[in-house]
């Protein structure tokens, strides 16, 4: 895992790399989601084509593929030079660690099926930093694939202030979130299922020190519900959790081993809106 982030501030929900021990996805009371075909396991490569890290995300069109800055940052300034999308549910859960290969999906080296998978070699950052001006630290990323997919439904993305209406004076509101990260993270075992799981998470706030309108801070422990961990950095978080309006993306928590809360940044910003725009035309 990279942890982006600073470390004694938060801990990034970021990529999961193939050096870790095997690995699952959305935490806590999860279920396998087979209701978004639209949300892709994404694998990152460095320029010499070598795997770097994964991500989950979602496709907004059949082309432009939205998930979180801090997955297409290279750390260098720049973004990463290619990448692959898996959209299958089953994504990469046949992965055997000693070929380092899923054999049906191809995960995390190849498209064995190519009707569910593409590739991509233009990606935008949002100018992520984790440092500079959190905790509006810029956290979205596109990626515009090689190849049309047509998944059937898409994602769609709010309409600028939609949660200042929505959340104003409110307590006890969902959100859904979908992605392929882990299910369970500790100092001695990490758990992956590299499958599409989704889970609902209850509204904490979002004018706290760590969020002030930038975030969403979302708690996933409690009856029925579900968090988010290391390689859900990028998924979808969908209001209301039924539909598929995608009002932020998993970006960070404030543990590494993905306990207690979890926070995504909010894509309904007429900044971040325009910026989307201005990059997938």
């Amino acid at each position: 895992m990279r942890a982006r982030f600073n470390v004694a501030l938060v801990a990034a929900l970021s990529a999961v790399v193939l050096a870790a021990l095997p690995a699952t996805a959305i935490t806590k009371n999860y279920q396998r989601d087979f209701d978004h075909p639209f949300v892709g396991l994404i694998v990152f490569y460095d320029p010499e084509g070598e795997f770097s890290h994964r991500c989950s995300g979602s496709l907004i069109d059949s082309t432009t593929f939205i998930t979180a800055g801090h997955c297409t940052d290279d750390e260098a300034g720049g973004v990463m030079s290619s990448a692959r999308i898996w959209f299958n549910q089953s994504g990469g859960k046949d992965y055997d660690p000693a070929t380092e290969l899923d054999p049906n999906s191809g995960y995390p080296e190849a498209c064995y099926v190519p009707a569910t998978c593409r590739t991509s070699h233009e990606m935008y950052n949002y100018g992520f930093n984790d440092f500079a001006g959190f905790p509006n630290t810029r956290d979205v990323g596109v990626v515009i694939l090689d190849s049309p997919y047509d998944p059937g439904e898409f994602a769609f993305l709010p309409a600028a202030g939609y949660l200042n209406a929505k959340l104003k004076g409110t307590k006890d509101v969902s959100f859904r979130a979908s992605g392929y990260g882990l299910s369970y993270s500790s100092p001695v075992r990490a758990l992956s299922f590299r499958e599409r799981l989704m889970a609902d998470g209850k509204l904490v706030n979002t004018s706290s020190a760590n969020n002030r309108g930038f975030n969403l801070q979302l708690q996933g422990n409690g009856k029925g519900r579900g968090a988010t961990c290391s390689g859900d950095s990028g998924g979808p978080i969908f209001h209301p959790p039924a539909s598929n309006r995608m009002v932020a993306v998993t970006s960070f928590g404030l543990n590494a081993y993905c306990r207690g809360v979890d926070f995504a940044y909010r894509l309904d910003r007429s900044d971040v809106l325009s910026w989307i725009d201005s990059v997938s035309d």
